[in-house]
């Protein structure tokens, strides 16, 4: 990924997020975690710092998802992976998901682990079906009177 997708990664998160955590969460919470989590200053940051990995696919000549994962310090958390609605179940996220093992190997991660809204069963299922598995269920407090209540699920590596 380089500074040109960020603008439009981030409209992706929006269309992503809107068709998945309407059901999950409330619009206000959605709002709040895309302006945290997609500001481009961020974003870009995070481009230029090499315990963050960021990556997109493309099909079609769309983008059809991407990945951010970053090192925390011998394992690797797969922050972010996202696919297009129009694109899913064509293995874009397969794709994505090896390329941070790849990635994450090469760093000597020992795990990779995620966090998934414990009411996305779509995402639940397919995480299990890579080899994840839920090793807790937790609720974090991300402030200003929201949280998310989480699995945890791990890989080792």
């Amino acid at each position: 990924m380089n500074a040109e997708d960020v603008a439009p990664v981030s409209a992706l998160a929006r269309r992503v997020w809107q068709s998945t955590y309407s059901a999950l969460i409330s619009q206000a919470q959605i709002d709040a975690m895309l302006s945290d989590r997609y500001a481009p200053a961020r974003i870009r940051a995070q481009l230029d710092d090499s315990a963050h990995g960021w990556w997109v696919a493309h099909q079609d000549l769309m983008l059809a998802g991407f990945a951010h994962a970053m090192m925390d310090p011998a394992d690797c958390k797969l922050d972010k992976l996202y696919v297009h609605p129009d694109a899913q179940h064509r293995g874009v996220g397969q794709t994505l998901l090896h390329a941070i093992r790849q990635w994450a190997g090469q760093r000597h991660a020992g795990r990779l682990w995620l966090q998934v809204n414990r009411g996305n069963a779509q995402a639940i299922a397919a995480y299990r079906k890579y080899g994840f598995r839920i090793v807790e269920s937790r609720v974090f407090d991300i402030g200003n009177g929201f949280v998310m209540d989480d699995y945890l699920m791990e890989q080792r590596l």
